[in-house]
């Protein structure tokens, strides 16, 4: 949409920051004002886009100050600087700006993709995932489930009434079709390049890889260092995307898919890492027999979701939301007896 102003009207900071996006952003760009709009329409806001107003809404979710205490790869590790899912979101958050900025892509609908695109994720990381995969009969992904957080959870199921391209990138920020905008597609790399280089470097505190484990193949070609690597990667990204496809080097390419298939050949099946997971599918089945069960040990907020949409969504929708420390203390609250207080 065009804003046309007449003689002596003044533009409100959202029609300035429109008017800059339309003089400076690539052509291959999203702009804020061609935007497909929310589900319910809503009065714009005078200061923010609406891709910034979607960042904001974001950021003040109940789903994402729980990020804080969502596993990212090492389950309950002891230590002050190992990845949650929140710093790995705003990792994901960093790189993706810089990719976005550097292309003159919209660096505001890049931002509220990369925010948003885990809220979906269950506590104790992919392996919350995969024990509610199995348990719920049509299956659990956190993408989707993002967007379900986004849509139909947050704000007492009311939604945060996103915009459409924002919805996109979060459902498709991993895995089968690519986002429609490029900026979504940037989340999905971006995605891609901090979790290899931050799950090489918690690997390498937990003492599960050693540099020298490393192929010295991938090393020279990607960099020693993860600050090399990552820049390695982004400068690839940038210098080869054109016309709005969003591209590395092929060669480059080539040595990220490499190094993603040695972490999973090596970090991600190490049995250091991974010791705990068989227990953390037991208690997230332990929880959702019991809820299914009985629907009324749930909060209300979850017993209204299982009468309207069925128990299963209900409980599914309640243990993907929970932290890992909720998670722990309620199954202790549920199966393990309380000492005597005498």
């Amino acid at each position: 949409m065009i804003f046309l102003l007449k003689e002596g009207d003044a533009l409100t900071a959202r029609q300035r920051t429109m008017e800059i996006e339309r003089a400076t952003l690539s052509p291959h760009a999203t702009l804020s004002e061609n935007t497909r709009g929310r589900a319910r329409p809503e009065a714009e806001c005078p200061l923010r886009t609406a891709f910034q107003r979607d960042r904001d809404r974001i950021i003040h979710s109940k789903a994402f100050r729980r990020l804080k205490q969502k596993t990212q790869v090492f389950l309950s590790p002891e230590g002050d600087h190992y990845r949650t899912r929140l710093t790995h979101t705003l990792e994901v958050s960093q790189i993706a700006r810089t990719m976005a900025r550097a292309l003159r892509f919209n660096e505001d609908l890049t931002e509220a993709i990369a925010l948003g695109h885990d809220l979906g994720h269950t506590p104790f990381g992919h392996a919350g995932e995969r024990a509610l995969n199995a348990l719920n009969p049509g299956g659990f992904k956190h993408y989707s489930q993002s967007v379900r957080v986004v849509q139909h959870l947050e704000k007492d199921r009311q939604g945060l009434n996103l915009t459409a391209e924002v919805l996109d990138g979060l459902d498709r920020h991993t895995g089968g079709e690519w986002a429609e905008t490029p900026e979504g597609r940037l989340v999905r790399y971006a995605d891609r390049i901090a979790y290899i280089n931050h799950d090489i470097e918690d690997a390498l505190s937990a003492g599960v890889l050693r540099e020298e484990d490393l192929p010295a193949r991938l090393v020279q070609g990607l960099g020693h260092t993860k600050s090399q690597r990552i820049t390695t990667l982004i400068t690839s990204l940038v210098d080869n995307t054109r016309e709005g496809v969003v591209a590395m080097a092929p060669d480059v390419e080539a040595l990220y898919k490499e190094i993603h298939a040695f972490m999973f050949a090596t970090v991600y099946v190490d049995p250091l890492a991974k010791a705990e997971e068989a227990k953390v599918e037991k208690m997230l089945a332990g929880l959702y027999g019991a809820f299914l069960e009985d629907p009324g040990l749930m909060p209300p907020f979850y017993q209204a979701i299982a009468d309207e949409a069925g128990p299963h969504r209900g409980v599914t929708d309640y243990i993907s939301g929970m932290t890992d420390n909720y998670a722990v203390r309620t199954f202790e609250d549920l199966f393990i007896p309380r000492k005597w207080e005498l």
